[in-house]
C-alpha cells in the first residue's frame, strides 16, 4: 500500500483534550518510572550495600552511576528526537529501563549493580528529555500550561512515594531490597503498551547523520566534570592531582566538542540555538535552579532524621508541604497561563518566591517547630512549581519545530547538571561545617575530639548516642543545613536576574507537529521540492 501526502487537517496534529490525555497516560507512566528509580532506593541503599558486602565508595557509585548516565545522555536523546520517531525512542528508553531494573534486582555483586544503574540512567535520560519533547509536539504552547499540573502531580507522587515504598519493601521480610528495582518494571511495561496504543506521531523521512564524534566528546567531557564534582571532597581533596586531571580533561574534551559541533551538519547540540536569547536565558536559569533547589533540598531528609530525630518514613512524609506547594502552584499557574496567554509574570514571581523560600530555610535550627518549617518549605515549593516547567514552555515557544528536541533537552541537561554540582559542592560545605560545629561542641563539653563520629566523616548513628552527644550532633546538623540554604539563596537570586531579561512573546496556537509540517512545507517550496509524511508511528 503506497502512502500519499496527507493534507495538514488529515494528519494527527490537532488533538482534542481527550486524545491528549490518552496520549499523556503513557508519558505519565514513563515519567513516574524515571522519578521512582531515583527515589525508591534512597532508604534501601544501606541494606543493599551491606548485603552485597560492598564499600562506602561503592555506596557513592550506586547513586552517582545513574545520575551520570542520565545527565550525560539527555542531549543525545534530544537530538535523536529531532531525527527519528519519538514514540519509538520513548519505548526504547523504557525498554532500557526495564533491562537495567532487572539486572539491578538480580545483582549478586556491586559491580553488576553499578552497571545496571548506568543502563537505568540511560533509559531515565531518554524519559526525562522525550516526555517534554513529545508534549510539545502534540500540544500547542498556548494550551500546554494546562497540562503542566499533571506533570507536577506525577513528580509529587513519585518524589513522596519513592522513599516510602523503598522503606516498606526493605522492611518487609518476604520482599526485600531487590523489589526496589523490580517494582518499576510493571509501570514501564504499562507505559510501553499505552504509548503504542494512544500516541500517534507522524514521521517525516529525511537525511539524518548522527554526530558520533561530537556525542562521544560531550559525554566524556560531561562525565569527567560530573565525576569530579561527585567525588571531590569525599574520595579526594578539592585541590589534588585528581581534580586537575578530571577538570582539565573535561574542559579540553568539551572545547573539542564545541569545535566539532560548530562544523558538522547535524550537531548533537546545535550551537546556533544559543543565539536565541530566550533559550540562553532559560538555560542559565535552569542551571541555577538546579544548583539552588536540588542542592539545597537533597539534604533536608538528613536534617529531619538527624536534627529532628525522625525515622526515614516520617522524614519522607515531612517533605509533603514542599511537594504540595509545587503541585498547587504548577497546576494553578498552568491553568491561568492557558487562559490568558501571559507567562513571564509567573517566571519572575516563581523565581522570587523560590529565593525567599530558600532564604527562610536558611534560618532553621535543630529546634525549629515543624509548623514553621512547613511554611518555609511550602513557600519554596510554590516558587519552584511556578518556575521550573514554565522555563521549558518559554524555550519551546521560541524555537523552530526542528529544534524542539535540542532546546528541551539542553534545559533538562543543564538543570540536572546544576543539581549534581549543587549537591556535591553543598555536600562538601555541609561536611566541613558539621565537623567544625561538632569539634566546637565537643570541646565545650570537654569530650575528646573524634567522639560521636566527628572525626571520620561518617554520619553518626543517633540511636546509639548518649543524650549530651545527641544534642551536639543535632545542633551541628541544624546549623550546617541552614548554611546550605544560605549559600543557595544568592544562587537563586541570580536566576531572578536571568528571568527578568527574558522577553515575553505570545504563545503559539499550533503544536510542534503542525509547526514542523508548516516549516517543512516552506523549506520544500523554497527548494523547489515536495515532502510527504512517511507514515504514522
Amino acid at each position: 500500500m503506497t502512502s500519499s501526502p496527507a493534507p495538514p487537517e488529515a494528519s494527527p496534529t490537532s488533538m482534542t483534550n481527550r486524545q491528549i490525555l490518552q496520549a499523556m497516560s503513557g508519558l505519565m507512566a514513563g515519567m513516574f518510572v524515571a522519578i521512582l528509580a531515583g527515589t525508591v532506593v534512597a532508604n534501601a541503599l544501606p541494606r543493599i550495600i551491606a548485603d552485597l558486602q560492598a564499600s562506602q565508595s561503592s555506596y557513592t557509585w550506586v547513586i552517582t552511576a545513574e545520575l551520570l548516565a542520565m545527565t550525560a545522555t539527555v542531549p543525545l536523546w534530544g537530538k535523536l528526537s529531532d531525527l527519528f520517531n519519538q514514540k519509538l525512542l520513548l519505548q526504547l528508553s523504557l525498554a532500557l529501563f526495564v533491562v537495567g531494573s532487572l539486572l539491578a534486582g538480580f545483582s549478586q555483586d556491586v559491580g553488576l549493580l553499578i552497571f545496571s544503574r548506568v543502563v537505568q540512567g540511560v533509559g531515565a535520560g531518554g524519559l526525562t528529555a522525550l516526555a517534554q519533547i513529545v508534549m510539545a509536539a502534540i500540544i500547542p504552547p498556548r494550551r500546554l500550561g494546562k497540562y503542566a499540573g499533571i506533570f507536577g502531580a506525577v513528580f509529587a507522587v513519585g518524589t513522596v512515594a519513592g522513599p516510602l515504598i523503598g522503606g516498606v519493601l526493605v522492611d518487609t521480610s518476604w520482599l526485600g531490597w531487590r523489589w526496589c528495582f523490580f517494582i518499576g518494571v510493571p509501570f514501564a511495561l504499562l507505559a510501553i503498551a499505552l504509548l503504542q496504543r494512544t500516541l500517534k506521531l507522524p514521521t517525516v523521512r529525511r537525511e539524518a547523520k548522527i554526530d558520533f564524534l561530537g556525542a562521544f566528546l560531550i559525554v566524556a567531557g560531561v562525565c569527567a566534570l560530573l565525576i569530579w564534582v561527585s567525588l571531590a571532597g569525599s574520595e579526594f581533596d578539592w585541590m589534588s592531582w585528581q581534580t586537575a586531571v578530571l577538570t582539565g580533561g573535561g574542559v579540553l574534551l568539551l572545547i573539542a566538542a564545541v569545535v566539532v559541533e560548530a562544523r558538522v551538519p547535524e550537531p548533537v547540540i546545535p550551537l546556533g540555538i544559543f543565539r536565541n536569547r530566550t533559550v540562553t536565558l532559560t538555560t542559565v536559569a535552569s542551571l541555577l535552579v538546579g544548583v539552588a533547589m536540588f542542592g539545597g533540598t537533597v539534604f533536608l531528609s538528613q536534617y529531619f532524621q538527624i536534627s529532628l530525630g525522625k525515622s526515614p518514613t516520617v522524614a519522607g512524609l515531612m517533605s509533603l508541604p514542599m511537594i504540595l506547594g509545587l503541585l498547587v502552584s504548577s497546576t494553578v499557574a498552568g491553568q491561568i497561563i492557558t487562559a490568558t496567554g501571559r507567562w513571564k509574570v509567573y517566571l519572575v514571581a516563581g523565581s522570587i518566591i523560590m529565593t525567599v523560600g530558600l532564604g527562610l530555610l536558611a534560618t532553621i535550627e535543630a529546634d525549629t517547630p515543624f509548623a514553621l518549617l512547613s511554611v518555609y518549605m511550602a513557600v519554596m515549593g510554590v516558587g519552584v512549581g511556578m518556575l521550573m516547567q514554565n522555563l521549558v514552555l518559554a524555550a519551546q515557544n521560541d524555537v523552530p519545530a526542528t529544534e524542539l528536541g535540542a532546546a528541551t533537552s539542553v534545559l533538562s541537561f543543564f538543570r540536572s547538571m546544576g543539581g549534581t554540582i549543587g549537591t556535591s559542592v553543598l555536600g562538601a560545605i555541609l561536611a566541613n561545617r558539621v565537623a567544625t560545629e561538632m569539634t566546637k561542641g565537643l570541646a565545650e563539653a570537654g569530650v575528646p575530639a573524634g567522639a560521636g563520629g566527628s572525626g571520620d566523616g561518617g554520619v553518626p548513628d543517633m540511636a546509639t548516642l548518649p543524650e549530651p552527644m545527641r544534642e551536639i550532633v543535632e545542633h551541628a546538623y541544624g546549623v550546617a543545613t541552614a548554611d546550605l540554604f544560605l549559600v543557595a539563596t544568592p544562587v537563586a537570586a541570580l536566576a531572578v536576574i536571568a528571568v527578568l531579561f527574558i522577553k515575553e512573546k505570545p504563545l503559539k496556537d499550533t503544536s510542534g507537529m503542525e509547526r514542523l509540517t508548516a516549516e517543512s512545507a516552506g523549506s520544500d517550496e523554497s527548494a523547489g521540492t515536495k515532502a510527504s509524511p512517511a507514515g504514522v508511528g
